[in-house]
Order: structure tokens, then C-alpha cells, then sequence
């Protein structure tokens, strides 16, 4: 019991604030929270981290439970204010410590789901469930009370049933797509004002395409003979850390988990592999309501019936000053979902996939599993809705899943757009089983990749034919990473884990194969008078389209490509790949040659001169531990020779401009990568951007950083004799 031998009277006083039962005495009080404490002491003691020179942790517990509340622990060491953060956001509590602008984000939570419905969501699931659920709210409250310095911004104490509003952000609908506005313009002030709908619209010039990779090679096409996977996801830098949690009961997962979810979400454990990569797939759909008033009583037409609207209320905490004030909400829902927003003055509702228990099961079930059977049964959970699944095992199987949780629909009519909410027919019909979906397994080519592109080259000649689904399973459409990821692997052999690295980071772009030949046919053709421009155009003409740090012809064709996609004219409403190879094809040359004058000027305004080698302006840097990062042109940086993914850079680098900056920093991409190779033994090598730690005075908050960027990948520790060989700290929870 040393952790109570440690720490009594400060855990006491720490368990008082952060457990305080209103209405006990004293002494009563008292008592109740010694024994909390000692029954979290004596569960910490079944656990143990184990810290590598990255401080990568390694949690070993007794059971699978012991095993989530250390990773719990380990997490809120790591960065407390990423995990609490994600939770005050996804309950629905952001305004709280944010103030009145978050008030609609709050409710789009709400709307889907009340703090009741999350509490039965966990009454109802599975005991194993329920006990996985008890270990993370065990894990982190451990954590405040054996930390009494962390100052939480909202959340004090959790409880087991707050990862049933998480379930998203791994597996599930994607509430995230719901715009707020039209929330905001329904519920609010504004409300005949005009709202976005989930149709989609041309992507703005600078935002980075969200997104990852995901490639498996079976073992026919490898050095070894062993399958190689690459695990790659984009996000935003920071979003997950890497862990590796390991019971006695079969759990060994090693990968990326996103903050406060008790699951590794992409990653592998000895025997399987997984990497989820997102999906354009129509989960989620408009319901325009035929709804009138009768009597009082609001309604709507479904059918030859009328449906009453059912009509409950959320009330809302805000933040003024030092003030939380109440803000109560009518919220109304047909049987199709909750109503969110007004098109053309009718009330639109939208339907998506809402099952937290089973996205649950599923995300911790796969962790576990030992082969592609067991991997292939799992999928019939069908909670995946937001997602593709590329997977590999070590018996040599490779295999795609185009997301597992698609509505069936009647193909008469467009999804993509509102649908009549009043017909019955536009009403969902179940949903597609596992063997109706777009799947492949150990396709002849002997290779598979998804880079948030479209299914139908995901494995070359052998991808599945897309006349064989119905339109609204597969609208992804091709892009210029899974262009890029394809060739390279068409034309590659004898593969290796060095040689899958090369392909992860291959400095090709193809985004630029159309678009800079159609702005020197421009200048060729129409010429100019200035000197600059010609010397710029010679320095594109004779470029190979490779991303380095000393490349002034990568400067001039990303700020050329972007500022092309911000101001170019668009008369077709192209996006993506076919509007970049519109505007090298079919636009008007005097406009290529005015966009490319407008970029060397802005240039020369920004930073004295147009001749900036790459790594001069895109940077990587690292100030404070803060959610939304500050960036500073005077500040320590790093230069950076990857590129964005718009362009078909496999190794991603979204850089943008900061408030105040000319410089570009990286802000999303690359964060966490590996690289596997299943076998008798399990091999991976790994990199996280940054660091593993969220404390700027952490030894692990950048050590990284120049690895990240020169591709300097760390090998992973993952059986028990390598652990301890590169273990620096080793430790149970409270006694660090």
C-alpha cells in the first residue's frame, strides 16, 4: 500500500475537492473517500507503466480492465488538457469554459444525445463493457487526485458512462458534419437566414485535405515473405499520442490512440494490423419534414398519417466573465432524427448512425483479434460508419472494408442532396451487410491502399467495379495521394520495411503534373514583360516535381497552386484533383500568368525576394502545449521539406499561415506513422510529430521533431525483453 503510505494527507485533501459528497458530514465524507482512494491505490498497484527513451508508455495490467485504467493514467500524465478537452467538447459542455459562441456546438451534442441517454447507453451495455468503462473514469480520477497541482478547466471528476458521447472520433457517425450554422439559424436568432445543407461543396484553397493512408502488401510481393503494412493517419498534429497497453488477458496493442478513448484506434498487435482512413461515404442523411400545426400541437406528414413532432428541451451553461449563465433550448425530432436546420423555410432532420455501446465493442473487440476470420466477424458489429478499414495479418491476408455501416436506401432517389421526408419510401431499409459492401480480400495484384480516395483503384486492376454498387456507397472520388500511392506500388517488388518507408515519404508530386505545364504553355505561348517571371518560369520548367527543403521551384509552385484554388475562376464547381488539372488544362492562359504575377509579388512583399528555397517558409514549430497552437515567424523553427496532400505528398505536411506570420507552419498531416511487418514476431517501426508529452517542459514534448523530419524512424519495443531494454522509468500509477 505505499501509495497510501506516500500520499495521505495530500490525496485526502485532493479526493475532497474532486469527490466532495454535498450534504455528508465531515467525518462521513471522510470516509467515504478513504475508501475510494484506497480501492483506486490497490487497483493502481495491478498495474505497471514502463517509459522508453521517447517516452512512449507501455502499460502492462492484470486484466484488460487494469490495463485501460493505466493507459488512462499514462494519457492524462501525458496531456490532460487534450483528453479533458475532448470530452467538454463531445458532452456538449464547450460553452462552459468557452462562452456563448460554443452554445450551438453544445447542442448539435445534445441534439443526439442527453447526459441521461449516456448514462442508460452504459446501464445497458455488456458487463466486460461496462468494467472498461469504470477503468477510464477510475484511470483519470486517479490521476487528479494523485496530481492535485493539475487545475482541470471544467471536468473535476469522470464518470464510467462519458465514453458513450466519444464513440466518435473512431467509429461512428460524424457529427462534425453537421454545420453549425444551420443549428445556429434554427434554434437561434437568425433563423431565416441561409444555411449550408451536408452537400458538398468545393473546398477552399488553403484547408488541407483531412484524410490518411492506409497500404497492406501481402507477403508475395516482399523481401521477407512476410506482409508489410503502413499505418498513416492525418490529423491534426498532437490529436493522438502512441501507446502500447498489454493485460494478462490477451490484450498487446500497440498504435495511435486518440486522447481519452481506451482503445488503440490505428495499430497492430502481434498477429493483425488495422488503419482506419476516411470515407466519403453517405452515412448520414436530410429529411425534409412536411410540418404543420393542428390544434396546438406541432406535426408532420408521413405517409397517409400524421406523426407528432416530439418536442423535449436542453438547457445549456455558458460562460460570461466569471459567470455561468443558463440558456434553455426547445429541440424537436421526427422519427427520422432531430431537426437541425430550416431549407427554404422547411424543417430538415438529419439521421445518422448513433450507437455508442456497439462502437465501443467494436473499436476495443478489434484490438484483440488474432486473425482475418475473427477480423471479418467483428465487421458485423457495423458501427463503422465515418470510416475505410485497411487490414493485414500474419497468415498472409490482406483486405479493405469501404466503411461497414451503410444504410440501405432506394436507389430512385438522390441522397446526396435532401430527400422528401414525408415519403416513406426515402426511409432507410436496415442496413447493408458486411457482404454487400465494398470489400476486398487478397486481391491478385498482392496489394491494397485507400488514401481517402475511391474504392475502385484500391487495388489496381483488381479493385471492385464500381457498376456493381449502388451510387450512393461510394461517391470518394480519386485524388492525387492515391494516384501517387498506386504507381509506386504497380511498379515496386521485393518490398521492405525501408523500402515502404521510401514510398510513405516519396517526394513525387503529381498534383503538379498538369497544372505547372498549362502555366508555361501560358507564358510560352502569351509571354510577358517582366524579367522575374521568366527567370521563375525557367526554374519550373526544368523541375522535377520533387519536394525538397532547397527547392525554390517547390516555393513557387504551392503558393501558385493554392492562390490558384483561392482566386481562379470555377466555372464547372470542380473540387480536388479535377479542379487543380482544370487549371492547367482548360482556364484561360491570360488568368494563369495574372495568378502567377500575383504569387512573385506577394512573395517579394512577404519576404524580400521570390527565390525561397522550401525549408525557408515551410516550417515546423512547437511553442506551447496549447490546443490551438501560436506560431511565430521570430521564434526557433524547423524547415521542412514534405508538402501538402493536395498535391499527392504521401508524407503530408499541412502547413498554413498563423496571425501574424508569413511563414507557413505544419499544423496537421503526418502525425503518427508506422510501418509493420508481420512474421513469427512482429516487427514496426514508428514516429510521432513533435513528441509524445503536451508539457513544454516535458524532455518528450519535441524530441522528435527533427526525426519526424528527417525521417529517422525509432523501433519499436513490443515484446517484454525489448521493453525493459529500452525502459528509462518504470513505475505504477500515483507513485511516479
Amino acid at each position: 500500500m505505499k501509495h497510501l503510505d506516500n500520499f495521505p494527507i495530500r490525496w485526502l485533501s485532493a479526493f475532497i475537492l474532486v469527490f466532495g459528497l454535498a450534504g455528508c458530514d465531515e467525518q462521513g465524507n471522510n470516509s467515504e473517500l478513504e475508501s475510494e482512494l484506497k480501492r483506486l491505490a490497490l487497483r493502481a498497484e495491478q498495474v505497471t507503466i514502463i517509459r522508453d527513451q521517447f517516452g512512449v508508455p507501455h502499460i502492462y495490467g492484470k486484466t484488460d480492465a487494469d490495463a485501460v485504467f493505466g493507459l488512462l493514467y499514462a494519457q492524462a500524465e501525458d496531456d490532460f488538457n487534450r483528453v479533458e478537452q475532448n470530452y467538454i467538447w463531445a458532452m456538449g459542455r464547450l460553452a462552459e469554459v468557452e462562452g456563448e459562441s460554443a452554445l450551438y456546438s453544445d447542442l448539435r451534442a445534445r441534439l443526439y444525445m442527453s447526459l441521461e441517454q449516456a448514462q442508460q447507453a452504459y446501464d445497458d451495455a455488456p458487463p466486460w463493457l461496462q468494467d472498461l468503462c469504470d477503468a477510464y473514469a477510475d484511470g483519470l480520477n486517479y490521476y487528479l487526485a494523485a496530481n492535485p497541482e493539475v487545475q482541470p478547466r471544467l471536468l473535476t471528476r469522470f464518470e464510467p458512462w462519458m465514453p458513450m458521447f466519444f464513440s466518435e472520433g473512431s467509429i461512428g457517425g460524424d457529427i462534425e458534419q453537421i454545420p453549425l450554422a444551420g443549428i445556429a439559424a434554427f434554434y437561434g436568432k437568425n433563423q431565416d437566414r441561409g444555411v449550408p445543407t451536408l452537400e458538398q461543396t468545393r473546398e477552399t484553397a488553403l484547408a488541407e485535405p483531412r484524410g490518411s493512408n492506409g497500404i497492406a502488401i501481402s507477403g508475395d510481393l516482399t523481401e521477407s515473405g512476410h506482409p508489410l503494412f503502413l499505418i498513416n493517419p492525418h490529423t491534426s498534429f498532437y490529436f493522438r499520442g502512441e501507446v502500447h497497453v498489454v493485460s494478462e488477458q490477451g490484450l498487446n496493442a500497440y498504435g495511435a490512440v486518440t486522447w481519452g478513448q481506451f482503445f488503440v484506434y490505428q495499430g497492430f498487435n502481434e498477429k493483425t494490423g488495422w488503419m482506419h482512413t476516411s470515407t466519403r461515404l453517405d452515412f448520414m442523411d436530410e429529411f425534409v419534414e412536411d410540418v404543420s400545426e393542428i390544434d396546438g400541437k406541432l406535426v408532420y406528414r408521413y405517409g397517409d398519417e400524421l406523426r407528432d413532432i416530439q418536442i423535449s428541451s436542453v438547457t445549456l451553461k455558458y460562460k460570461v466573465g466569471d459567470d455561468l449563465l443558463d440558456k434553455t433550448f426547445p429541440v424537436y425530432h421526427s422519427h427520422h432524427g432531430p431537426i437541425t436546420h430550416r431549407l427554404e423555410g422547411r424543417w430538415v432532420a438529419t439521421k445518422i448512425n448513433w450507437d455508442p455501446v456497439n462502437a465501443l465493442r467494436q473499436s476495443f473487440v478489434r484490438t484483440k483479434l488474432s486473425n482475418h476470420t475473427q477480423f471479418r466477424e467483428m465487421m458485423d458489429i457495423r458501427t463503422n460508419s465515418s470510416n475505410n478499414t485497411v487490414f493485414a495479418d500474419a497468415a498472409g491476408n490482406i483486405a479493405y472494408y469501404h466503411g461497414n455501416f451503410i444504410p440501405r436506401r432506394d436507389v430512385q432517389f438522390d441522397y446526396s442532396k435532401p430527400v422528401d421526408g414525408s415519403d416513406p419510401r426515402t426511409d432507410w431499409s436496415g442496413i447493408h451487410e458486411v457482404s454487400e459492401s465494398i470489400t476486398l480480400l487478397n486481391p491478385d495484384n498482392g496489394w491494397i491502399q485507400n488514401c481517402n480516395s475511391t474504392p475502385f483503384s484500391a487495388a489496381g486492376e483488381f479493385s471492385p467495379i464500381r457498376q456493381d454498387y449502388p451510387s450512393y456507397m461510394a461517391p470518394d472520388p480519386e485524388n492525387f495521394r492515391a494516384i501517387h500511392a498506386a504507381r509506386l506500388l504497380k511498379a515496386g517488388s521485393n518490398w521492405s520495411l525501408e523500402t515502404l518507408l521510401d514510398l510513405a515519404y516519396d517526394p513525387y508530386l503529381p498534383g503538379f503534373e498538369k497544372l505547372l505545364p498549362g502555366l508555361i504553355l501560358a507564358f510560352d505561348q502569351q509571354g510577358s514583360s517582366d524579367p522575374e517571371m521568366a527567370k521563375a518560369i525557367e526554374i519550373l520548367r526544368h523541375w522535377d516535381l520533387k519536394s525538397r527543403a532547397d527547392s525554390i521551384a517547390m516555393t513557387l509552385a504551392h503558393f501558385y497552386g493554392f492562390h490558384y484554388g483561392e482566386v481562379g475562376q470555377n466555372p464547372k464547381a470542380l473540387r480536388g484533383a479535377e479542379l487543380t488539372d482544370y487549371f492547367g488544362i482548360s482556364s484561360p492562359l491570360e488568368e494563369r500568368l495574372v495568378i502567377f504575377s500575383e504569387v512573385l509579388f506577394d512573395l517579394v512583399r512577404d519576404f524580400g525576394k521570390w527565390q525561397l528555397p522550401w525549408g525557408e517558409v515551410n516550417r515546423l514549430q512547437r511553442i506551447t502545449g496549447d490546443i490551438n497552437q501560436p506560431h511565430d515567424d521570430a521564434a526557433a523553427s524547423l524547415p521542412v521539406s514534405m508538402a501538402s496532400g493536395r498535391w499527392g505528398a504521401l508524407a503530408s505536411f499541412g502547413a498554413k499561415h498563423f496571425p501574424g506570420t508569413n511563414k507557413l507552419y505544419g499544423a496537421s498531416g503526418n502525425s503518427f506513422v508506422a510501418v509493420v511487418e508481420f512474421g513469427e514476431k512482429v516487427k514496426a517501426k514508428t514516429i510521432l510529430a513533435g513528441g509524445q508529452s503536451g508539457d513544454p517542459q516535458s524532455p518528450h514534448f519535441f524530441d522528435q521533431a527533427e526525426r519526424y523530419i528527417n525521417r529517422e524512424f525509432k523501433t519499436v519495443a513490443y515484446y517484454p525483453a525489448d521493453v525493459q531494454a529500452s525502459a528509462v522509468e518504470t513505475y505504477q500509477p500515483g507513485s511516479r
